[in-house]
């Protein structure tokens, strides 16, 4: 089947996850950040919501100067700017919610490099905005709101103390146990925003931890390192003889995990021993387990052999737990590391995540290889082609044509996913097949045929 989403063609700003691009340059600019605050504001005017506003971002040179302007929007049309700091995103979330805020706003671009940024919002309940309250925004900022309709005076105040809240929360969704707590664990925070809160809570909760990449100057986020760099942190619980490693992005909203031989665990993987360990215990709401369609073929099967359903959808953590909520389900995600425990929080949190790794492991007492193991996963290419176009894909005929070949080639024993990047000037190509021979040749065809026929 050839998927191809359309990607930041849903509207002129927004993308998968938010607004994302180069700093400095439209649309992530000084401008745009005092626009969206006025907008942000008045969306939740018109609601009858509070018009408090908590503002976080992640460790990037360029996040100090955007949330300034998001701060000056938001007072100039008679908000309340609630200042938090360097933060990771699911921490906005919380205390959106926790402070009974009316939105909150986080600045980053999560395991892009430091040159990046972008904007992203929550409801004050703590969820990313559907698609239409982010296409309602966008023709609010589009429309860019005349301060003089709201003289009421803004204000402004500064909450990074209440970050020790967000710690607290944290600590509390690890579960009560009495076995020890003697595990050795690698923590690798990207350069970001886990790095003064993952720390503490490990240490905290009695773990014997070795920190690495903790030290951000606001240019070395994500550099080598976090969880799309994993090559440091797999040599060090090697060396150390660790029992696992566990890699947060830059803003900390994605978990990648490492096992005691340094192999990766993906997203997926870390799902099915999730999985397994809630389908144990009996709290794995509604049997259920909710994925994207890039997530591997190995985990419906694995996910089956445990008797427990699988259904995917686009890409997107926002569209996971969106479908978690209307099926009531209490586990989802991507295989990209975005892990959502709806039983604890309203979006997916690395730091969660870790900690429902960790006690996995605690409560099946096996090592991390084994639990690894519950899932198969096939081989797969991915590969991402710079565009300088993003037409609708299947209006390509080449690349259809090409697409086409390839599904028929690999038979019920493979698939092809082609789709634009929601963040980057980008279309992906993802294929999956039991032989890897073959699954590289296709994908190579695939992508030169994108290269010639998009730029």
């Amino acid at each position: 089947m050839i998927c191809g989403y359309k990607g930041v063609l849903m509207g002129k700003l927004f993308g998968t996850d938010g607004i994302r691009g180069i700093a400095d340059q439209y649309p992530i600019t000084e401008e745009m950040g005092i626009k969206l605050g006025r907008a942000v504001v008045q969306f939740c005017r018109k609601r009858d919501l509070n018009t408090s506003v908590v503002i976080g971002r992640d460790t990037r040179i360029s996040g100090e100067m955007l949330a300034g302007a998001v701060s000056e929007g938001i007072q100039s049309v008679g908000g309340k700017a609630l200042r938090s700091g360097v933060i990771p995103t699911p921490g906005v979330a919380f205390l959106a919610r926790d402070l009974c805020a009316g939105a909150g706003i986080v600045l980053s671009a999560s395991h892009n490099p430091q040159e990046y940024n972008g904007f992203k919002i929550f409801s004050g309940k703590g969820y990313k905005l559907s698609e239409e309250e982010e296409s309602e925004i966008e023709n609010l900022i589009i429309g860019d709101i005349d301060p003089e309709q709201d003289s009421s005076a803004g204000s402004a105040l500064d909450i990074e103390d209440e970050i020790s809240k967000y710690i607290d929360f944290l600590k509390g969704t690890f579960p009560e146990i009495s076995e020890p707590r003697d595990l050795k664990i690698v923590i690798d925070c990207s350069n970001g925003a886990a790095s003064g809160v993952a720390p503490d809570i490990f240490k905290g909760l009695g773990f014997d931890i070795e920190v690495m990449f903790a030290e951000p100057d606001g240019k070395n986020i994500n550099l080598n390192c976090g969880s799309q760099h994993t090559e440091a942190l797999s040599r060090r619980v090697r060396d150390l003889s660790a029992d696992m490693g566990l890699a947060f992005d830059g803003d900390a909203d994605r978990l990648i995990a490492v096992d005691e031989k340094g192999d990766v665990l993906t997203g997926d993987q870390i799902l099915a021993i999730c999985a397994k360990m809630l389908c144990d215990q009996g709290t794995l709401k509604n049997n259920l387990v909710v994925s994207t369609v890039m997530s591997n073929m190995g985990l419906k099967p694995a996910l089956k052999a445990m008797g427990v359903e699988h259904i995917s959808t686009q890409v997107g953590d926002r569209h996971v737990m969106e479908e978690m909520r209307k099926r009531g389900c209490s586990l989802g995600g991507e295989d990209s590391g975005h892990l959502i425990f709806a039983d604890q929080h309203t979006t997916g949190d690395g730091i969660i995540a870790a900690l429902q790794l960790v006690y996995a492991k605690i409560n099946s007492g096996k090592a991390m290889s084994e639990l690894a193991a519950l899932m198969t996963i096939y081989p797969q290419i991915l590969i991402n082609v710079k565009v300088e176009s993003k037409p609708d894909i299947f209006g390509v005929s080449e690349l259809v044509r090409v697409i086409k070949e390839a599904e028929q080639g690999l038979g019920e024993d493979g698939r092809v996913l082609v789709r634009y990047s929601g963040t980057e000037p980008l279309c992906r190509v993802m294929v999956e097949g039991k032989v890897k021979e073959d699954i590289e040749k296709y994908a190579q065809q695939i992508a030169d045929i994108i290269s010639e026929q998009l730029n």
